[in-house]
C-alpha cells in the first residue's frame, strides 16, 4: 500500500520532473547550434592537423610554426619541400576529373 501514498506519489512524480528536466537540457545543450557548431570546428582542425601532418610526412618536411620574427622570404631555407609529390597529385586529381566527366557524358547517352 505504499505505492498509494499520496506523499511518496509526490516526491516520486517530482524527482522524475527533475530527471526528465535534466535530460531535456542535455539533448538541448547538444543539439544546439553553437555546441554543434563548436564540435565541427574541433573535428576540422583535428582532420586538418592530420592532414598537414600526412602531407608534411610525404614531402619530407617537418611542419612548424612560423615565429613572428620570421622573414618570410626565408621560411624555406631550412627545409625546401619536394615539387614531385604536389605534380603528382595534381595530375591524379586530373585524370579523376577526366574520368568522372566521361563517365558523366557516356551516361546521359543511354
Amino acid at each position: 500500500m505504499a505505492d498509494t501514498d499520496p506523499d511518496e506519489l509526490e516526491r516520486r512524480i517530482a524527482r522524475t520532473r527533475a530527471e526528465l528536466a535534466d535530460t531535456v537540457d542535455a539533448i538541448a545543450d547538444r543539439v544546439s547550434p553553437k555546441r554543434v557548431a563548436e564540435r565541427t570546428v574541433a573535428d576540422v582542425k583535428t582532420r586538418a592537423s592530420h592532414l598537414v601532418a600526412s602531407v608534411g610526412d610525404a614531402l619530407g618536411v617537418t611542419p612548424r610554426p612560423a615565429e613572428a620574427g620570421d622573414n618570410p622570404d626565408r621560411l624555406w631555407d631550412d627545409e625546401a619541400p619536394g615539387l614531385a609529390p604536389v605534380l603528382i597529385g595534381v595530375g591524379a586529381v586530373l585524370v579523376v576529373g577526366a574520368v568522372v566527366m566521361l563517365w558523366r557524358r557516356r551516361r546521359r547517352r543511354f
